[in-house]
């Protein structure tokens, strides 16, 4: 059975005191909450992994970063290797985020190269993906969406996919208010896992938990959460806050 899971991705907010007030303030919420298949992980900024990693040991949260470099190490100002986030207990990162596409200039080749590089290395991959608005109103979100996981990720072998969880997010929906209806979500997930069982087998694509990501919130995510093909949410700013994010994970 594939995992359910809810991940918040902080991006570039909070800074160390409030890091563990949040953290903090999430493990009180979670004390109230039995997980049952379900996975539940944070992503806060690069400066403040390593505390998030210690403040949540005893707890059932994961702490996952929000990028890494493809290459081992080398002069690369700015830049953080998976063995640098390994060497402080963190095996999880999200790949591909929108904000990393279009602010960064990251293309389904670079992406592909990190991947690789995060599943040589252990990691749990949380691979970003979605189209923009105009591509939505001129019909082509489905061509879109393929064409970026064809790029990135169907080079890899099957076992690969083990490690791999993928987050569709309309990039019309981040930050903005707007949200995918349920039936939007579930409708793209169903594609989703019906390419993966082309590119590979129906087992695979069964197995593979595919996340939404684009304003989800309190209000909506039970709905969202319920469709058949939707295992959990990548959340933004909802996560910032310990009772919203709890919520949310009560949603699954």
């Amino acid at each position: 059975m594939r995992k359910k899971i809810v991940a918040g991705n902080w991006k570039m907010n909070n800074n160390l005191s409030e890091t563990n007030e949040l953290i903090a303030g999430l493990k009180n919420e979670m004390n109230s909450i039995t997980l049952e298949n379900t996975r539940v992980v944070i992503a806060p900024s690069f400066v403040n992994l390593q505390q998030a990693v210690v403040e949540t040991k005893e707890s059932s949260i994961e702490v996952s970063a929000q990028n890494l470099h493809q290459a081992k190490n080398g002069a690369y100002t700015g830049e953080i290797s998976a063995d640098m986030l390994a060497s402080i207990g963190v095996d999880i990162v999200i790949l591909g985020h929108s904000e990393r596409r279009a602010y960064f200039n990251e293309t389904d080749e670079s992406l592909a190269e990190k991947v690789t590089t995060a599943i040589e290395n252990g990691f749990d991959v949380i691979f970003c993906f979605g189209e923009q608005l105009e591509e939505r109103e001129a019909e082509n979100h489905f061509n879109v969406v393929e064409s970026q996981l064809k790029n990135a990720l169907f080079e890899l072998s099957a076992d690969a996919f083990d490690k791999i969880i993928l987050a569709y997010e309309p990039v019309w929906a981040i930050g903005t208010g707007k949200t995918a209806s349920a039936d939007q979500a579930q409708e793209m997930h169903a594609f989703i896992r019906s390419l993966l069982a082309k590119a590979y087998n129906t087992e695979l694509a069964d197995s593979v938990s595919i996340l939404y990501g684009g304003s989800v919130k309190p209000a909506n995510a039970k709905e969202i959460f319920s469709k058949p093909d939707v295992d959990g949410g990548l959340i933004g700013g909802a996560s910032l806050k310990a009772k919203d994010f709890s919520e949310i994970v009560k949603s699954i």
